[in-house]
């Protein structure tokens, strides 16, 4: 009951400060509509990185206009079309490097069998690497087209023997025919019967998908402001010291673990309603805002104890802070350092697959990177409570060395 009436007061005190509610519930909330508002903008906004191609269509017919459409499907390149005369003067003052001319007879020709060309012209200047590159994309688009001509033509060619026979053995007529090929060619470029896949085999295991970015922004964010609550934890220790009430308070029948215990309880909740408004602002708000939004997952439940969890982390950290302080401007600056230093590192921002990638172990003494993994897991990759006990486990071992060392160092007087 004293633990109690004690975490009521501090949560009386607390609510009397509108700075602080201020910097407890709506700075995340903003933090998250720039952060992930700035990151959809950026996705939107992605540049296209394949290597242009300006073409010059004299023809106009179906089979160039189907060259064109399956060089820019091809990969790699993007087709850019321009006036002759116009990619003409580009090309001179090397403002294009290179441009490929379809010549005026294309269609016609091809669909008569006779050989056609076309002409990619380059600049003296332009990249010897990337034009060969092009050429071979080119080549073959047209080798592949230049069958199917050849498969209609002989088609073609069948069809007007097969009129001159009885009518009897006239099974198929050519129109029927040439349209039959041409659905197969057509089915064969969007289900073709041979696929390749390329894979690269993992070194060390397989590597997890990273989530996107302004997703990892809300439960990293969440986890950056609780953490937070170390220093409202701290500080309210150092006022009580300042004023003596540690001194009256033990006169009390109660343990000095008890005492601290009861200092951690207003915070243990604050954290928990930081939780809930951050967490329900980004999966419900941010849908409404039209940005990309995560879920609490498959089990909600579990979000819940990790949050917990977290909370009674975050200010178990607050009392080793109390603990290492003596002044209250070291209070600041020891959480301002441990608290966004090791929160930013620890995945408050940067997706926890990159920051194995990158930083190694070195992460792992971090209990903001556990808890940032925990969450991520939940909300993001849909696991359960038992793919997560081994970040539980540790955030409870980060809490307990926290109290235990705090309790251990700590100057009541």
């Amino acid at each position: 009951m004293k633990s109690l009436s004690i975490a009521i007061k501090d949560i009386q005190i607390l609510l009397r400060d509108r700075g602080g509610i201020i910097q407890l519930f709506l700075l995340p909330l903003l933090f998250i509509i720039v952060f992930s508002g700035a990151l959809e903008s950026i996705g939107k906004g992605e540049e296209d990185t394949r290597l242009a191609l300006p073409v010059v269509n004299l023809d106009g017919g179906d089979l160039s206009q189907t060259l064109v459409d399956g060089i820019d499907a091809a990969g790699g390149l993007r087709v850019e079309l321009y006036q002759y005369d116009e990619a003409q003067k580009l090309l001179e003052n090397n403002d294009i490097p290179r441009m490929l001319v379809i010549p005026p007879e294309f269609t016609s020709g091809a669909e008569a069998g006779q050989t056609v060309e076309l002409k990619l012209i380059s600049h003296p200047d332009a990249d010897l690497l990337q034009t060969e590159a092009i050429n071979l994309v080119i080549v073959g688009v047209a080798s592949e087209l230049s069958l199917e001509s050849q498969i209609l033509a002989s088609l073609r060619q069948m069809g007007e023997m097969q009129a001159s026979a009885p009518e009897e053995y006239q099974v198929f007529t050519t129109d029927r025919v040439l349209a039959q090929a041409r659905d197969q060619f057509e089915q064969a470029q969007t289900r073709p019967l041979i696929e390749v896949k390329e894979t690269v085999p993992s070194q060390g295991g397989e590597r997890e998908e990273a989530p996107s970015i302004g997703l990892v922004a809300v439960s990293g964010i969440a986890v950056l402001f609780v953490f937070g609550t170390a220093q409202i934890t701290a500080r309210s220790i150092f006022d009580e010291k300042k004023i003596g009430s540690f001194r009256r308070l033990l006169a009390a029948p109660m343990s000095k673990a008890a005492l601290l215990s009861g200092k951690m309880l207003p915070n243990i909740i604050i954290g928990m309603i930081q939780f809930t408004v951050i967490l329900a602002f980004g999966v419900f708000g941010l849908r409404l805002m039209g940005l990309n939004a995560p879920t609490l997952g498959n089990q909600p439940l579990s979000v819940v104890l990790v949050c917990l969890i977290i909370c009674l982390c975050s200010t178990a950290f607050g009392i080793l802070v109390a603990a290492l302080a003596r002044t209250e401007n070291q209070i600041g600056g020891l959480t301002s350092l441990l608290v966004w230093g090791l929160g930013i590192v620890g995945g408050a921002f940067i997706p926890i697959t990159f920051l194995d990638q990158f930083l190694g172990p070195v992460v792992k003494i971090i209990p903001q990177y556990w808890a940032n993994r925990a969450l991520t897991s939940l909300m993001l990759r849909g696991v359960g409570l038992t793919d997560v006990l081994t970040e539980i486990a540790v955030l409870l071992g980060f809490t307990a060395i926290f109290f235990l060392f705090g309790l251990w160092r700590f100057d009541f007087d």
